[in-house]
């Protein structure tokens, strides 16, 4: 999740970009659901692994015997589902591509380090299909979490080496196999999103996953142009060769990130009918001051930061579900979060398109100038304010957590025990 977009609550365009506002769709157009319809109502959680945050154990990777470490990864997995099933969650958001490596035996992206310590490394097990079949056995759901664009967490010259020394593997990262695709954006090294053989590949990920694998949905993260003010994507010369049809440079941006949405939605329908898809924006699309279609909010918005039509893909069918990134309490003016819940469910309502709201735990107990109903009373009035407004609305059809590590930590520990009592078998 791309907390820093979160909490970046000013855009950090100064005046409104030049493309035309987003014109709504013709009525009567909404496609028919694709896929089967998931719980009456969702209570999900991330369960992330880049950079080891929530699993696997770091200390796992530290052991000497394989087997050992088999084991402590597979019992902590084992342990956190055993305790997301007291705690009454349904859902988990599994993280399986996290950048250019992989949580399963692919056979395009390397093993990840996460695993072992060293990218390509065979970790001796599969993740993916251990948190499938440990998490069906409980009568839980997962959803395939992959970040589509992100090949590392860093640009230094110890992860440069790393990424090289998988030259002699099959498959190598992308890092080595396609450089020609790699740009640095973010303080990271990315996929350049304006190349069609890139929108390819990654299409390539998600069918190998939902072919091979009994996954209940695949998700996709906010990291699409994910720049930072200090670190821009340099794309210039792919906009040279590919954007020449379109008044600006934003415009084509926000098209690249359409074609990747269409391509994976259809390639899904195609091979797996069943299989739900989704998207977990930033939680503001645009504001209402730059298009009168947007919510009253003062956030930095996915249309024009991210470059990504959250609402476009709403509104033409290609989601099965959206899980906007709703990562404020009520109070916080510039981005209310009751102003925000509406506005999507809203934005749903005549659609076939489900809406899961993605709440922030990992602020919940957290003392803050900006937002301090998060500490008040250990976070559990904010908690249910945002879990009453969530179940009040008939098109909001559940909640997700971000993120599983915080469940364990002492800030959280009353709105956990409110949770248990609020959701819990």
């Amino acid at each position: 999740m791309l907390i820093t977009a979160a909490l970046l609550l000013i855009s950090c365009a100064s005046a409104p970009p030049t493309s035309l506002v987003t014109p709504l769709p013709s009525t009567g157009q909404w496609p028919q659901p694709q896929s089967p319809s998931s719980p009456a109502t969702v209570r999900g959680i991330w369960l992330t692994t880049v950079s080891r945050l929530d699993w696997p154990p770091v200390s796992s990777v530290e052991v000497s015997s394989s087997a050992l470490r088999i084991r402590q990864q597979q019992d902590a997995l084992k342990a956190k589902l055993d305790n997301l099933q007291q705690l009454g969650i349904n859902t988990v958001f599994f993280q399986v591509k996290p950048d250019g490596t992989a949580l399963w035996p692919s056979k395009i992206l390397p093993w990840s380090d996460v695993l072992t310590g060293t990218i390509g490394a065979d970790p001796g097990y599969d993740p993916l299909q251990f948190m499938l079949d440990e998490a069906h056995r409980r009568g839980m759901k997962v959803h395939a979490w992959f970040n589509p664009y992100r090949v590392s967490t860093n640009i230094s010259a110890s992860t440069i080496t790393k990424l090289n020394r998988t030259s002699s593997l099959r498959p190598a990262s992308v890092f080595v196999e396609h450089r020609d695709w790699i740009r640095t954006a973010g303080n990271r090294f990315v996929l350049d999103p304006g190349i069609p053989d890139v929108r390819d590949w990654i299409t390539s990920i998600v069918s190998e996953v939902i072919t091979r694998y009994p996954v209940d949905g695949v998700q996709f993260d906010d990291y699409f142009y994910a720049e930072s003010a200090d670190s821009r994507l340099n794309d210039q010369n792919t906009f040279r060769q590919y954007g020449q049809h379109f008044a600006s440079k934003a415009d084509w941006r926000r098209n690249n990130t359409q074609l990747l949405i269409e391509q994976v939605s259809r390639t899904i329908r195609q091979q797996r009918p069943g299989v739900e898809f989704g998207i977990s924006p930033a939680g503001v699309w645009r504001n209402r001051s730059f298009d009168p279609a947007g919510s009253d909010t003062r956030g930095a918005a996915a249309y024009d930061e991210s470059y990504a039509d959250t609402r476009r893909w709403v509104q033409q069918g290609l989601l099965d579900y959206i899980a906007p990134q709703l990562y404020w309490p009520f109070s916080r003016s510039a981005a209310r979060y009751d102003v925000l819940a509406n506005w999507w469910a809203e934005v749903v309502k005549p659609t076939h398109t489900r809406l899961y709201i993605g709440i922030a735990l990992y602020k919940v107990g957290e003392p803050s100038k900006n937002e301090p109903d998060w500490a008040i009373d250990g976070g559990v009035p904010e908690l249910k304010k945002q879990l009453d407004l969530n179940d009040s609305n008939p098109n909001i059809n559940g909640t997700i957590l971000f993120r599983e590590g915080y469940l364990s930590q002492p800030q959280t520990g009353s709105a956990v025990s409110y949770l248990r009592n609020r959701w819990g078998r």
